[in-house]
């Protein structure tokens, strides 16, 4: 790129340091080359003119040609105003102006000829145009109609003067001004050739100022596949570096811990997709390359299970194993069950958690690092430099993206050579976002529950309809089950109408005194949480009233029934999530959606989507679509993050799979990069590498 693009925005022509400092604040645009990849968000096509006779209030967004007959300023106060009368010649309509006065009263002259655009209503019989766009019709302007860019701005931009029109005005001189520039391309000229791209300069100047909407779908495509392919050529290339550089740990066989658990103590059959898994999982660990894989199964379909059996295929070879959750009570479950399962055998699992300290501690860390602890099982701690392993071979990560990255790097740092990964996850990824946020691990999929699992009954309700709710709750309460209640918040809003867990737990006590009742929310202490999971684990209380912090790893199989409160407040993954709580023994469970009457199409179709299915990998690929990639998976907790200019995730899945295949194609003829045709890609790969810090090698 032309260092042109590098250059101070303050330097261009209509900016100046007062509004570099608000593109800079509100937009994160500190240069030339930043406001040329500020896209617009949509295009409106001016290439017609209405007359006035053809217009009504029904209309979307017009434009008229014409001149003011009369200008006036009308009201007093907050009803003071500026009218335009304005006409064509077969008509009359009103401009309106409620706000910015200052600047507007005597900027628009009777008689002189103006483009306007904006959407017509209809006021007092009339036809009405509130705020307006404005352009002296001359012929260069005419000339340019056609699509015309919005670009998004904020309040603060608007108050002083930059809008969406003033946006598109520096950058219509930003490009004037480097029209005799050449832009340094970014990609090489054979791929540009082969794939039909329009090249970048051109790409630029089509994106902001089409001159057609085939020319745009052509500076769209080709912005779309540079930055989608920048994305995957990183991934990729690091993964081929990574398996390279570690060779990991061979272990050859699956050893006599895991024959004895297989064959002796396997609570139940393994459904064919655990299977499939762990045959996947045995092929990595035999390789001799580092095993980094992504397991995904939904909520209940035995993941813990296969994690085990890959731990008992280290600790067969002689290694450690470790599995790390991101709470206490997760990390507490994960070793009651898992202690369970291996009683009987000569395994030692230990627990490593905060709250665990003193000679207890100590004790651990010693056996730790002595050997003779073969599985432990902990949160953050450990990751602290105390914690020092024998032998550590195998790590497993439960719900990985509650980690942050740095956090994740230091297991790396556990032993001379890292360890195989087994990454696992509840929240099922479309696999177009798998491919971006786990382009470089192998993927396993759980797509079975376990036999005798009965799926969830999901049901909508409204607040109104409360009664016949509560009835039902105490005929589950009768026959020994237990129930959740999910709150969004702990106190009240008073921005946000919502049912708190405060004024909720109040409630829940007074209609149901004959029942115990545990409350559990994030700004609890540790102890007093984890105390009232136990009390409901124990069933010392049938109702649990909740924020989500119960949405992750809680194992209850008694509790059938969960609710959720301003069900319209989750995202599909988080309602999915919290869902999953219930359903983990024999009984038929049910989940019961509340919210009020009116109710956004969006939300409707989240609603919708939840009664209708089950499936984790319909309703990830569904929240996508509805939501977009950003709140997914975490994606800012594990360090990737989504600062996409132009592509989408959701809608360009097919682009992201071809360029893929590009990427893929590109590795694998240049492997040491080392083409001339190819160096201007080596190049901006760099470039990508040093503003997108790497996290594929601690996945």
């Amino acid at each position: 790129m032309i260092d042109l693009f590098q250059r101070d925005i303050k330097y261009l022509q209509g900016v100046g340091p007062q509004r570099a400092t608000l593109l800079q604040k509100e937009l994160q645009i500190a240069s030339f080359g930043d406001l040329l990849y500020y896209f617009p968000y949509k295009y409106v096509d001016k290439s017609k003119i209405y007359t006035i006779s053809q217009v009504d209030g029904n209309m979307p967004y017009i434009q008229l040609k014409g001149k003011f007959l009369h200008i006036e300023v009308v009201g007093e106060g907050r009803s003071r105003r500026m009218v335009g009368h304005f006409s064509d010649g077969t008509g009359v309509v009103d401009l309106v102006w409620f706000k910015g006065l200052k600047f507007l009263i005597g900027k628009y002259k009777v008689g002189v000829e103006y483009l306007v655009f904006g959407k017509p209503t209809v006021f007092n019989g009339r036809i009405n145009i509130a705020h307006p766009d404005i352009d002296k019709a001359e012929a260069a302007v005419i000339e340019e109609m056609g699509l015309r860019p919005y670009y998004n701005t904020s309040e603060r931009m608007k108050r002083s003067s930059l809008n969406s029109q003033a946006l598109e005005q520096l950058i219509r001189h930003l490009l004037q001004s480097i029209e005799k520039e050449r832009m340094e391309e970014t990609l090489s000229p054979t791929l540009i050739a082969k794939h039909g791209l329009l090249s970048l300069g051109e790409a630029l100047r089509q994106i902001h100022f089409p001159q057609s909407p085939e020319m745009l779908r052509k500076a769209q495509y080709r912005l779309k596949f540079e930055e989608l392919f920048y994305i995957q050529l990183n991934i990729l290339r690091y993964s081929k570096e990574r398996r390279q550089r570690y060779k990991g740990f061979l272990m050859e066989t699956v050893g006599d811990e895991f024959l004895a658990f297989y064959h002796q103590y396997l609570p139940f059959e393994l459904t064919g997709a655990q299977k499939r898994v762990i045959k996947e999982i045995r092929k990595d660990m035999g390789s001799g390359k580092q095993m980094n894989r992504l397991l995904q199964g939904d909520v209940g379909s035995g993941k813990t299970l296969v994690a085990l059996l890959s731990m008992l295929i280290a600790i067969g070879n002689g290694y450690q194993a470790c599995l790390m959750a991101p709470t206490e009570i997760l990390a507490t479950q994960h070793y009651e069950t898992i202690s369970q399962l291996l009683m009987d055998m000569n395994v030692k699992v230990e627990l490593l958690t905060g709250n665990i300290k003193g000679k207890r501690r100590a004790q651990i860390l010693s056996d730790l690092s002595s050997g003779d602890v073969d599985i432990l099982i902990g949160t953050h701690a450990v990751l602290e430099d105390a914690v020092e392993f024998s032998a550590l071979g195998m790590v497993v990560i439960d719900e990985q993206h509650r980690f942050g990255v740095a956090q994740r790097a230091k297991l790396w740092t556990k032993n001379t050579c890292p360890p195989h990964i087994l990454v696992m996850t509840a929240t099922p990824i479309p696999r177009t976002l798998a491919m971006t946020l786990y382009g470089d691990l192998e993927v396993s999929v759980i797509d079975e529950l376990p036999p005798g699992r009965k799926p969830i009954q999901t049901i909508h309700r409204y607040d109104a309809q409360r009664a016949g709710l509560y009835n039902f709750l105490r005929e589950q309460i009768e026959q020994g089950r237990q129930v959740y209640i999910v709150y969004p918040l702990i106190q009240e809003s008073e921005k946000i109408d919502l049912k708190n867990l405060e004024d909720g737990y109040q409630q829940i006590v007074e209609t149901f005194p004959q029942y115990r009742i545990s409350k559990v929310h994030g700004k609890m202490k540790p102890q007093e949480k984890e105390a009232e999971m136990q009390r409901f684990l124990r069933r010392d209380t049938q109702i649990m009233v909740a924020t989500t912090v119960i949405e992750v790893g809680v194992n209850v199989p008694n509790a059938s029934v969960m609710v959720i409160e301003n069900a319209e407040r989750f995202g599909l993954s988080q309602l999915h999530q919290l869902r999953g709580r219930v359903g983990r023994g024999a009984e038929q469970s049910y989940c019961v959606l509340i919210t009020g009457y009116k109710l956004a199409e969006d939300t409707r179709k989240r609603i919708g989507i939840m009664v209708q299915t089950n499936d984790g990998f319909e309703i990830a690929e569904a929240d996508l679509q509805l939501r977009g990639p950003g709140d997914l998976e975490g994606t800012q907790q594990s360090g990737i993050a989504f600062d996409l200019k132009i592509a989408n995730i959701a809608r360009d899945g097919q682009l992201l799979q071809y360029v893929r295949e590009v990427a893929e194609e590109l590795i694998e003829s240049d492997p040491n990069c080392e083409r001339l045709e190819n160096q201007i890609i080596w190049t901006e790969l760099a470039k990508y590498r040093k503003k997108n810090q790497n996290w594929s090698l601690i996945s």
